[in-house]
């Protein structure tokens, strides 16, 4: 473990390559010992430094939602990171490739809370009473990591990659079958990713219960307004300035985003 000297160091480095658009070395190159508690200390430094600066929370995000993507990582549950206000993006205001570093886009099924949700001991039947509607979601993602070379420590305290992300208006949750929605993710009459929801721990609501569990320890709640953004239906995709990319699921529509 890290002391506390070097979790702000580490925190600062993350902060500066996103500032300047310049991604640091792996962390565990540059902190010898680094695990996943001190990246969480990590990422929370820096939320609590965009919060002192007047953003807000909005919600969460899951990461390593797919059995693949935690083997490849060589761990046995998922990670997370906090939505902020400053993430929100919109159809219809293109985004800027050159704010980034590595941009991608992936697929998710969003869920808009309009309760608030237990912690210990959150369940599934809890995830789809507290929701007020599921939506098509884009999440923007970036590495503040060169390259994309990435360890749990690494993307955890990289606030679990996130950088922004762009919901649809969606539907009830009683509505659809929320273990069977297809998702496709096009770049005009390309596609470049297909998937199903239950690619995401066999069930995205499983995975919103996860985390409403996980964060209870450290004292946090999932309440109610809040976007929870539970894993991508699909791999992730590089993106590319003067492009949009479209989502698209059954029973709930697209969603887009353009690149300039």
């Amino acid at each position: 473990m890290l002391n506390d000297p070097l979790r702000r160091e580490a925190a600062e480095l993350l902060r500066g390559a996103e500032l300047r658009r310049a991604p640091v070395s792996p962390l565990a190159g540059l902190f010898a010992g680094i695990d996943t508690e001190d990246a969480y200390e990590i990422q929370l430094l820096n939320i609590r430094h965009r919060l002192a600066a007047g953003d807000r929370v909005t919600g969460h995000k899951v990461g390593l939602s797919s059995p693949v993507m935690q083997a490849m990582m060589g761990v046995e549950e998922p990670d997370y990171g906090h939505l902020l206000h400053s993430m929100e993006l919109y159809e219809d205001t293109p985004v800027p490739t050159a704010a980034y570093c590595a941009p991608r886009v992936e697929v998710e099924i969003g869920f808009v809370l309009g309760a608030d949700l237990p912690g210990e001991g959150c369940t599934v039947a809890d995830v789809l009473a507290a929701t007020e509607r599921v939506v098509p979601a884009l999440e923007l993602i970036d590495s503040r990591i060169a390259d994309w070379r990435i360890t749990i420590a690494d993307t955890i305290a990289d606030n679990a990659s996130s950088a922004g992300y762009v919901i649809g208006e969606g539907r009830a949750p009683r509505e659809l079958d929320l273990k069977a929605v297809d998702a496709t993710l096009t770049r005009g009459s390309d596609t470049l990713a297909s998937g199903r929801s239950d690619a995401v721990l066999g069930d995205p609501a499983a995975s919103v219960a996860w985390l409403a569990r996980t964060v209870a320890r450290f004292g946090v709640r999932l309440r109610k307004g809040h976007l929870i953004l539970p894993g991508s239906c699909t791999r992730a995709v590089d993106v590319a300035a003067g492009r949009t990319y479209t989502a698209d699921f059954t029973g709930l529509g697209p969603v887009s985003l353009s690149f300039i």
